[in-house]
């Protein structure tokens, strides 16, 4: 048994069974995969895949069963090479990061200059995705840290730090009727409405809020990043409903801005790793640089509750009082 069979296994399952893809994500041939496999199958005595001719189209029952343990086996790999670089290469390395485009456009370059400037031997490599996309590469160890406001606690593989609170704002036009007059649901439902794509940013807490009301408002154009719905704001689409970090009187001196915090739930942004993962020296650096409470001690010790247990009361509590300037989102 060796680690290259492993490999060969965990990424025909992930590549959908197509072994050319995982021939090519292996940098090895598609025979080559093909033998990987055979040969640990004949090691185990079983076979892991379900086959219609030479094609793969599935696990059979004992590769459903061997899967998790190959994924734990090449894992805690990662691991014993993480934790010996972390004497071979002390300081330096590189460092993941998986954030949704309002994180990575608002609360990181803050973080990402602090860490910089006392890290300058760590390369940073940044993934923009969704936040069911930040905790795919989680589990799958393409990143170290991600960055969200949904999704993140769903997954009892992942340490979900709450990291602080923010809320929403609507946003419209110089001279548009909203800014006369209180704000609420029932007026804003009235306009077409620009926002964030369902999962994104805070999105379910705006759907549940005009839900509660019994209103359904027009949503004209969704998005996933604050700039493009400020945008077709800017074009006369419609209201916007965005992030309030997101707004600048500056930068979107053509646009007003209401609080709306009073319309819509607060909303929590977590940073997330995989439970299992082991974690170098810089990474509990960046993360503390992100959410100062958030200190190596605290890191581990949620990392050490119960998946499904509530996060530590320490932890908690500091993320619920500690409150970011507003430059750090």
């Amino acid at each position: 048994m060796n680690f290259q069979q492993l490999r060969s296994v965990r990424e025909a399952q992930r590549r959908g069974f197509n072994l050319t893809e995982v021939a090519h994500a292996l940098h090895t041939s598609q025979p080559g995969v093909s033998r990987q496999i055979r040969e640990l199958e004949e090691e185990l005595g079983i076979e892991l895949f379900v086959r219609v001719g030479k094609r793969l189209t599935g696990l059979t029952e004992p590769g459903e069963h061997v899967l998790p343990v190959i994924e734990r086996l090449l894992q805690e790999a990662d691991n014993l090479k993480r934790a010996a670089d972390d004497f071979a290469q002390a300081g330096s390395g590189r460092l993941r990061i998986a954030a949704t485009h309002s994180q990575a456009r608002y609360a990181l370059p803050p973080a990402v200059r602090d860490f910089r400037a006392h890290h300058p031997d760590v390369s940073l490599h940044l993934q923009q995705g969704s936040p069911q996309q930040i905790a795919r590469l989680l589990l799958d160890g393409e990143a170290d840290v991600g960055i969200a406001t949904e999704a993140l606690a769903q997954y009892p593989e992942l340490v979900a730090l709450p990291c602080y609170r923010w809320t929403h704002s609507v946003v419209v036009p110089p001279g548009h009727p909203l800014l006369d007059g209180p704000l609420t649901l029932a007026r804003l439902a009235q306009f077409p409405i620009v926002t964030y794509e369902p999962g994104y940013t805070g999105r379910s807490h705006i759907d549940d809020a005009f839900a509660a009301a019994q209103l359904s408002p027009h949503i004209v154009l969704s998005a996933m990043d604050a700039d493009v719905i400020k945008t077709y704001v800017e074009l006369g689409l419609g209201v916007g409903i965005v992030a309030a970090i997101a707004f600048d009187e500056e930068r979107d001196r053509h646009l007003r801005a209401l609080d709306a915090r009073h319309l819509f739930a607060d909303n929590m942004t977590r940073l997330a790793v995989r439970r299992s993962a082991y974690l170098r020296d810089y990474v509990y650096a960046f993360i503390q640089t992100f959410a100062s409470p958030l200190n190596r001690e605290v890191v581990d010790a949620a990392r050490h509750e119960l998946p499904s247990a509530e996060p530590v009361l320490a932890w908690s509590r500091a993320a619920r009082t500690f409150a970011f300037p507003l430059s750090c989102f």
